[in-house]
């Protein structure tokens, strides 16, 4: 999740708990509890303010402002109503959010918070109040049945919470560990696979299909083109020749294998399909208008293509795809060879 992400998720959050404040000021004016009643104001007032300090990028102060004043709040409460009603049960639910907080600062670069030493601090207040409140009772007393609706409730709201947020949080994992394999496997420039990703595609490849092709695709005169247009035009022509391979071959893995060179893995076709779609690439290639800030660049492509051979190394496939290639660069180059 990025910066404007959490932000957003913060102004809900931050929302449903002033609506919380609110509800629960009412039911403190139903039990006579006239001090609760007045402590919901600051209340209020933390998370009124928490809206300012959302929307100028001040998650460190809001995130440290909350955690103190929530953890202050069910104290108070739990002192002023007793353990019974389920006050306190909040702050354990807080703890994981904590965490949470610190692994996203440590993500984004901004200033993190000991995750151990504030959930320790709340902990402790935690043994504090429903202690206090256990050995000297409530300081208003709430009708038994409220008071068993209460702790059902906000028995029910911490354990569904704390599961949502631990599927949340398994998302999350799930989603960067996923981010991590494709940027390990994926080329930062074009977006396709990179040469490792493809070779373990390869071997699959020999074991799970009959008769897979693959075709080495190189970029005629490609250094030509980094000295007359320079490095960042190089850099342009390979992403979007890399856009229209994606676009054409969008069932087929496609990998950067090196430099100029694209290394692409056909399965479950016949060698006319793969020479069909290997020569579309490459008239479209040819067809297309690469514009680098106003300059046009001609580019062309030759690929060599060559079909597994049972019993041969992937190594031997590869080389003679390559042999193809360049059978390809001596007969003028833009061509297809098999």
């Amino acid at each position: 999740m990025d910066l404007s992400g959490i932000r957003k998720l913060t102004y809900v959050i931050n929302t449903v708990i002033l609506v919380l404040v609110f509800a629960l000021a009412g039911f403190f004016f139903m039990c006579h509890a006239t001090f609760l009643v007045w402590f919901s104001i600051p209340t209020a007032m933390v998370y009124i303010v928490g809206y300012y300090l959302i929307k100028k990028d001040y998650l460190y102060i809001y995130t440290r402002l909350v955690y103190f004043w929530l953890t202050f709040y069910m104290c108070v409460t739990t002192v002023c109503l007793g353990y019974r009603l389920g006050f306190h049960l909040y702050c354990l639910s807080m703890i994981p959010i904590i965490f949470y907080t610190e692994y996203m600062a440590d993500k984004l670069g901004k200033k993190r918070i000991n995750a151990f030493a504030a959930s320790g601090a709340i902990a402790f207040c935690y043994l504090v109040a429903t202690g206090y409140s256990a050995s000297a009772g409530p300081v208003y007393e709430v009708d038994t049945i409220v008071r068993g609706l209460f702790w059902t409730m906000n028995s029910i709201i911490t354990i569904s919470f704390m599961v949502i947020y631990s599927g949340f949080m398994l998302k999350l994992i799930r989603d960067y560990e996923k981010q991590l394999k494709d940027t390990a496997l994926t080329d930062r420039l074009t977006g396709l696979y990179n040469r490792h990703y493809m070779t373990d595609k390869l071997e699959e490849a020999v074991k799970d299909s009959t008769a897979p092709f693959v075709a080495m695709s190189d970029i005629d005169d490609f250094k030509k083109i980094n000295d007359q247009y320079g490095h960042n035009a190089g850099d342009y022509v390979l992403r979007n020749v890399s856009r229209v391979m994606r676009e054409i071959l969008k069932d087929d893995c496609i990998s950067r294998w090196g430099g100029e060179e694209f290394l692409i893995l056909f399965t479950g076709k016949d060698k006319d399909e793969v020479l069909n779609l290997t020569e579309t690439v490459r008239r479209k290639i040819e067809a297309e208008d690469f514009d680098f800030e106003g300059t046009h660049i001609k580019v062309t492509i030759t690929s060599g293509v060559a079909g597994f051979t049972e019993g041969n190394s992937i190594d031997s496939w590869i080389t003679e795809a390559d042999n193809n290639l360049y059978q390809g660069k001596k007969e003028g180059k833009n061509k297809v060879v098999s």
